[in-house]
């Protein structure tokens, strides 16, 4: 959270398109439901996403978009709600329809457990870039606490939560352990 990962979606997917080429843009449902089918960057740049449910199949999808037009690239923003399967599909529609694909996600939840989606992800990947924020501190945040509405700490709850800052925060892993006690 807070690193820019929508943002540099967003820009991927600016350069794919002002050179001509395009792209097939993706956001899980949970989080479209929540924004209109839209990806928001917090710098205020948006793009019209297709939103994608548990039950999506990304490589018939791709198959079927390929047939009409040529695809230079598949981008993903909120990766970490895919399922495994998902995951597959995607790397399925890079290896054998050449098609790359650029996802943006986190790795782990205000529990420090990994998702699902970024589990699978983290084990599939050709290559991992890794977009930096920084703790209150001034450290590297590697993790993020849930809040409360009145900004407590919150260790319990259904891993999946959509929000922004007033529920969310980033932080170290020196920090996460005080917070949370739960690593």
């Amino acid at each position: 959270m807070n690193a820019g990962k929508s943002t540099a979606l967003l820009q991927s997917n600016y350069n794919y398109n002002e050179r001509g080429m395009d792209t097939l843009v993706f956001l899980p449902k949970v989080d479209a439901d929540l924004n209109n089918g839209k990806i928001h960057s917090r710098i205020g740049l948006t793009a019209n996403a297709h939103s994608v449910d548990t039950d999506f199949d990304f490589f018939n999808f791709v198959s079927q978009e390929k047939m009409k037009r040529s695809i230079s690239c598949i981008l993903i923003d909120e990766v970490q709600f895919l399922n495994k399967e998902q995951i597959r599909q995607v790397c399925k529609v890079s290896d054998e329809l050449n098609i790359p694909a650029m996802c943006y996600g986190i790795r782990t939840d205000f529990q420090g457990k990994l998702f699902e989606g970024s589990s699978e992800l983290l084990a599939l990947a050709d290559n991992l870039i890794e977009l930096k924020t920084v703790c209150d501190c001034g450290r590297k945040a590697i993790m993020v606490v849930r809040l409360d509405e009145n900004g407590n700490v919150v260790k319990d709850g259904d891993q999946i939560k959509i929000g922004g800052n007033d529920s969310y925060k980033v932080c170290c892993r020196k920090h996460f352990r005080e917070f949370t006690q739960l690593i």
